[in-house]
């Protein structure tokens, strides 16, 4: 109790560019612990998503009856299911289409795919950048705290006969306040960005392994539909 009041008191009494000092720290640590909780939220449930979502994929259904799935609700399928919604809406329009070859139809299926990919790491990338900034400017932001209160201590002295250590302690802990605000704020902001990071690369891994896998599928379809003929019916494409 005598601490927290007297880590108060030390804040209170501070100078007023330390206690800005503080009040930008303590605003950027509630920023990035924003950020962490809605990105643990939002790559969980990336994570959750696609797996449901491959076990879909490779149950054996029909394509087309899993495009209907995922496009019922009426909202744009994101994760996993939005590269599939993607790129089978590409493959099915493109292939409706008299005079396409099956060559033209996989280079616009596998751009499309490409393009939604794209959009969905930078939705999952989002708000990562500002967690590394304050990992990394929180300490020097505090640290330039600590200076200036330090400083002010030592220019206080000048006012006093006797310079003795209970005359400069208290500005020297108000000024060190700030640095262990901005430690507070930047170990927190790194550990969340380096492993959310890690997420985000280990689900651009599973993008990429099932667009080459679905790309191998539509390809497989779209040689034997070249084969068949223009007449040959695609909405009720197999695996």
């Amino acid at each position: 109790m005598n601490s927290n009041l007297s880590i108060l008191q030390l804040v209170l009494e501070a100078s007023l560019v330390v206690q800005l000092v503080m009040a930008l720290l303590v605003a950027a640590s509630v920023t990035s612990w924003a950020i962490i909780l809605r990105k643990r939220r939002l790559l969980g449930d990336a994570a959750t998503g696609s797996t449901a979502f491959e076990e879909k994929f490779w149950s054996g259904g029909d394509l087309a009856g899993l495009y209907r799935e995922v496009t019922r609700g009426g909202e744009a399928p994101r994760n996993m299911a939005g590269l599939f919604e993607a790129g089978f809406r590409e493959f099915r329009r493109l292939s409706d289409q008299p005079g396409m070859g099956a060559d033209q139809i996989l280079e616009s299926v596998r751009r499309a795919m490409h393009v939604a990919q794209l959009r969905e790491m930078d939705r999952l990338e989002e708000s990562l950048s500002t967690l590394a900034t304050i990992g990394s400017t929180s300490p020097y932001v505090g640290l330039f705290g600590t200076v200036w209160g330090i400083m002010s201590s030592f220019q206080g002295l000048g006012n006093v006969q006797s310079a003795t250590l209970a005359v400069v302690a208290p500005g020297i802990s108000e000024a060190l306040v700030a640095t262990a605000i901005g430690l507070f704020a930047a170990i927190p902001a790194v550990i969340g960005y380096n492993r959310f990071a890690d997420k985000v690369s280990r689900l651009e891994v599973r993008y990429d392994s099932f667009i080459e896998e679905f790309f191998s599928v539509l390809e497989r379809h779209a040689r034997a539909r070249a084969m068949a003929g223009p007449g040959a019916p695609v909405a009720a494409v197999g695996r």
